[in-house]
């Protein structure tokens, strides 16, 4: 049997290069992960990742509504739910959220005008040379923006400490198998 086909032409990012690519319609496709939002497919050529507005010319694709934490329109700040969006964010090579593969190490919080926040986060990735860092990083950065009380978000790339498979959540480590 033949693997599905997109659709449509298709805005994609090529992993792990992080380049920006069009894949036309027919292209063979396999979904291989569908989380946070996104979907990863595997095609003759290699794995992209497919934004989820684009994601509909995707065979066999049916978006999941878009996990968020149930933050209050006119509730108050708290850093919990910065964490929470974190955990929608997903490298899309990995099962795991980006909080749970340990790659965040520093979420700072200041205040801006009316009463909203300013939120830089500190996050780094499982290899130096990942061309996706930053599309994992805008990810989050757009989903932390998007809170009601938050004003701006800033997502940083630090490469110290070194990332290790040590840093892992234990949820982290038990999706992964390994414990």
């Amino acid at each position: 049997m033949a693997a599905p086909a997109l659709t449509s032409d298709c805005p994609a990012t090529a992993i792990p290069a992080g380049t920006h690519v069009t894949l036309p319609a027919g292209t063979a496709v396999r979904i291989m992960q569908t989380l946070g939002g996104h979907v990863t497919v595997s095609t003759a050529d290699g794995l992209y990742r497919i934004d989820r507005a684009h994601a509909a010319a995707v065979p066999g694709y049916e978006p999941a509504p878009e996990a968020a934490p149930a933050a209050a329109a006119d509730g108050p700040f708290r850093e919990e739910d910065v964490w929470e969006t974190l955990k929608t964010c997903f490298d899309p090579e990995i099962p795991v959220n980006i909080v749970d593969l340990g790659l965040i190490y520093d979420l700072a919080v200041e205040d801006a005008a009316n009463g909203r926040k300013k939120v830089e986060v500190k996050m780094t990735l499982t290899a130096p040379g990942c061309g996706m860092g930053p599309v994992i990083a805008e990810d989050a950065r757009r989903k932390i923006a998007a809170l009601p009380s938050v004003a701006e978000a800033r997502v940083l790339i630090v490469w110290d400490p070194v990332w290790s498979p040590h840093m892992i959540s234990p949820a982290g480590r038990t999706k992964l198998g390994l414990e």
